[in-house]
């Protein structure tokens, strides 16, 4: 069964720990925490102190996903405020086998997050150190995109170097995830899904999770 780990980047700020507690009502596995710093991608969101509000709130998995630049200045920080998975952009890492020893050195698990126009076969080297890959279903910056259906394709193709390295991984599908496309997903091998906007932007957030949760074991 796919995993569901919403991103709180659509939560309304104001009732965060209602919104976060609301989505854990209706079975969620995960918090999936979307960092970003206004030069890899587009937008500016929140830091670790945000992150360590959260840890306050929730015993859930805090997947955090460092969409900035230079990821290992901030892998501790981080890790202090509480993640239990970082995952880093193999776009955005100049020495990326470095960058994933130092996430297990602090402690937490670690995936290399692809671009959509970045192949999976740049993670070859890496594979057997990773714990997760995070394929971007959407260019990273926004929430609301729409999915890109080339990433059905993609989840394939990583299942097949998964299986030439024997290598046993969580693929994570983040973007545009929602009830229409998520047996898709999963029916293609992923197993862990970002849900954003379609968890947090409607009125009732129990059954939205709910939604999602029984169209992902639809059978296609």
């Amino acid at each position: 069964m796919i995993q569901i780990a919403p991103s709180i980047l659509t939560c309304n700020f104001l009732h965060l720990e209602q919104d976060i507690k609301a989505a854990e009502q209706g079975g969620i596995d995960a918090i999936h925490l979307d960092v970003m710093d206004g030069v890899f991608v587009p937008n500016i969101s929140f830091g670790p102190l945000v992150v360590a509000a959260i840890r306050k709130q929730t015993k859930l998995l805090l997947d955090v996903h460092l969409m900035i630049v230079q990821p290992e200045k901030y892998i501790q920080q981080f890790a202090n405020a509480g993640a239990g998975m970082i995952s880093i952009h193999y776009e955005a890492c100049t020495h990326l086998h470095r960058t994933i020893q130092e996430i297990k050195q602090a402690g937490c698990k670690v995936g290399v997050a692809l671009n959509p126009a970045t192949s999976v076969s740049v993670l070859e080297n890496v594979l057997s150190e990773i714990d997760m890959v995070v394929l971007m279903s959407v260019n990273p910056g926004f929430g609301g995109q729409a999915f890109i259906p080339l990433t059905i394709q993609k989840i394939k193709q990583l299942k097949t170097l998964c299986g030439q390295y024997q290598k046993t991984i969580d693929i994570q599908i983040d973007g545009g995830v929602n009830a229409t496309n998520i047996a898709s997903i999963a029916n293609a091998g992923a197993t862990i899904a970002v849900v954003g906007s379609a968890i947090f932007n409607e009125k009732n957030i129990v059954e939205n999770v709910q939604q999602i949760r029984n169209a992902a074991e639809l059978k296609l």
